[in-house]
């Protein structure tokens, strides 16, 4: 494992100590409402704390970008950290056991090394750049299916004020068709690890963030996947918008998508 990647793990571990020692006193946290829907807790930014003092030790001149605290040194290294201490922090305040700590490094604006970390199973996934994909430490690759027949999706619906539900409701029933299924889970960093391990066959979603997708975008890489923005290019991580799958079913996916979304939205 790379060293870079054995801090990452590091920090994942320690968020995650603290992210499940909380589960059962989730009725007496401090949460803020950031925008509607959209919550923070204090577990949030306690686990964000320890992941960031854990990185800091070890690379005490990286850049780091962390959901709840912003950016730090941005300007200063060809390093940047990208970090969410809690994604699906909605099902950890309903005790729904699916979320997860997200952490990235991105060298020149290229992602180099993904932890994902899901504490309540003890599931580590791992990767760097040209060396592939793990789950706690076994290789792992995208499915094989060769079409959206039979497949099993993920996605995200939106949320917030400033999403197109319309938009993406268009999009749900062509995908749906002729599938087994559409899950929406709740959080984005594990959907994007399920892909790589072959436990999705496919996903897409509008509008996330860097913080939600930049270490689960570098597995499905790794596992043998295709990302791209609905435009079928390689901006995903700055415009939110991502399609994943393997080769052929990345494929079919765009298709059906490019059949709905209008070419201007298509970024």
């Amino acid at each position: 494992m790379q060293p870079m990647v054995s801090i990452a793990v590091r920090a994942a571990r320690s968020a995650g100590n603290i992210i499940v020692r909380a589960l059962d006193r989730v009725d007496t946290l401090q949460i803020i409402e950031k925008k509607q829907n959209d919550f923070v807790t204090e577990v949030d930014q306690r686990a964000e704390q320890e992941i960031i003092k854990t990185l800091r030790r070890a690379y005490p001149d990286h850049a780091i970008i962390a959901e709840e605290s912003g950016e730090q040194n941005k300007r200063d290294s060809e390093y940047t950290w990208i970090i969410d201490p809690l994604d699906g922090t909605t099902n950890f305040l309903h005790g729904f056991p699916q979320f997860a700590v997200s952490i990235a490094l991105r060298h020149k604006n290229k992602t180099q090394h993904a932890v994902v970390y899901n504490p309540v199973n003890d599931e580590m996934f791992t990767a760097s750049r040209g060396e592939g994909a793990q789950l706690n430490e076994r290789r792992i690759r995208v499915a094989k299916r060769k079409s959206l027949q039979g497949a099993l999706l993920a996605t995200g619906i939106p949320f917030r004020e400033d999403q197109d539900l319309d938009l993406y409701l268009a999009t749900l029933k062509p995908m749906i068709e002729g599938t087994a299924g559409v899950r929406r889970a709740g959080s984005a960093a594990l959907d994007l690890a399920y892909v790589a391990a072959g436990r999705f066959d496919g996903f897409w979603e509008f509008g996330l963030n860097s913080w939600d997708m930049a270490a689960g975008c570098l597995l499905i890489e790794e596992a043998g996947g295709v990302l791209t923005d609905f435009a079928g290019d390689d901006n995903y991580l700055d415009s939110g918008n991502v399609v994943a799958g393997n080769l052929k079913v990345h494929a079919e996916m765009m298709r059906r998508l490019n059949e709905i979304i209008p070419t201007n939205e298509r970024r």
